[in-house]
């Protein structure tokens, strides 16, 4: 039986959902997004019953295996025949009817095993330099195959997750400031190498001198944040999805959404997004009273990641952040976020299930 707090996360959760289904219907071009996005709100409904219904137990038994499949889908993604190629980058596998997006389920995956070892290792990360650096090991090898995809963007996610946990389970601070360190030298050093990442940061610090090259998509966002003013132009209104901001029912979405329902629209959905962070990390401090400390990583991890990534895909169309391809969650289209997404808040309200039926007995 679902609690009153479990009861308003669901609605706030099912409140998203509508309005992502409004939001991609209004922004897509074509129909058939509407429909497949549809298709993946349903599916996503089926992953959050299964996955709530699914002991935690049977999750922490297997996070090594989850670690596994993750490198390994990453890794295969990357071989000729089986990684699909589009606009340069091997980021998809064919699976008939439906593409997996192996960067996109890693980020559960990683939640899995990296809530299970810190759960198992304890204070451990605190005075064992080997334990303090298996974990980010492994993180760097799957951070790496994502980036050769090349997909820097989720790089960066996995990346700030195991960070984060790292830092709530006990990491000493002068460790993690080094290895934070390292990791931002590595990521200058990275956005050099390539061309377009540089250009990105060029158009990033001044998108006007870029307007038709690397800085079109983030003007064109400006440009959509400046009509949509204090009370937006209309739902449907709006004229920059047209054929002006490119992957407007994606990436860019939330630059529809502020022109179209204005800035106080725009900040609604943030503080609805924001609040579901919130219930995640709620959940994760109870169960940390409780002693469950497995069930407190995986909410914790959950939070981060949505809240890391509402905060990258809102800083990107703003201009606060350089332009790198990510979802805005629950809300952009887009099926494999979108299942993600959902399978890690559907984690965090298992952990709450199993500590509201632990308190009742």
């Amino acid at each position: 039986m679902v609690d009153r707090f479990g009861t308003t996360v669901l609605m706030a959760w099912f409140t998203a959902l509508a309005a992502g289904v409004v939001m991609v219907a209004s922004a897509a071009t074509a129909n058939s997004y509407v429909v497949r996005h549809c298709v993946f709100v349903a599916a996503a409904l089926a992953v959050f019953a299964a996955i709530a219904n699914i002991p935690l137990r049977l999750w922490e038994a297997l996070h090594r295996w989850c670690l596994v499949a993750a490198i390994a889908l990453c890794a295969a993604v990357l071989i000729p025949g089986i990684g699909l190629e589009a606009g340069g980058a091997h980021r998809w596998i064919w699976l008939g009817a439906f593409t997996l997006q192996p960067s996109e389920l890693a980020k559960f995956l990683l939640v899995v095993y990296l809530a299970a070892y810190f759960a198992r290792t304890g204070d451990a990360v605190q005075d064992d330099i080997w334990a303090f650096l298996r974990p980010l090991a492994w993180a760097g090898v799957l951070a790496g195959l994502v980036l050769i995809e090349p997909d820097f963007g989720t790089t960066l996610l996995l990346v700030l997750l195991t960070g984060g946990l790292m830092l709530l389970a006990g990491a000493r601070l002068r460790h993690f400031l080094g290895v934070a360190g390292a990791a931002a030298v590595g990521l200058i050093v990275l956005l050099r190498l390539e061309v377009y990442r540089e250009e990105r940061l060029v158009a990033f610090l001044d998108p006007w001198s870029l307007p038709h090259s690397g800085g079109y998509q983030l003007t064109q966002a400006l440009i959509a944040f400046g009509r949509g003013e204090w009370l937006g132009v209309g739902l449907g209104e709006g004229v920059q999805k047209l054929a002006y901001l490119p992957e407007a029912h994606n990436d860019f979405i939330f630059a529809v959404v502020a022109e179209e329902l204005g800035l106080i629209g725009a900040g609604a959905l943030i503080v609805l997004l924001a609040f579901l962070v919130l219930c995640t990390f709620s959940i994760a401090r109870a169960a940390a009273d409780q002693g469950r400390l497995f069930g407190a990583y995986l909410a914790y991890g959950a939070g981060l990641v949505i809240g890391a990534q509402v905060l990258i895909s809102v800083g990107v169309n703003t201009g606060v952040l350089p332009t790198t391809g990510l979802t805005l969650p629950f809300i952009s289209f887009g099926g494999n976020s979108l299942l993600v997404c959902t399978a890690l808040l559907a984690l965090a309200f298992r952990t709450h299930l199993e500590g509201d039926n632990l308190g009742r007995r």
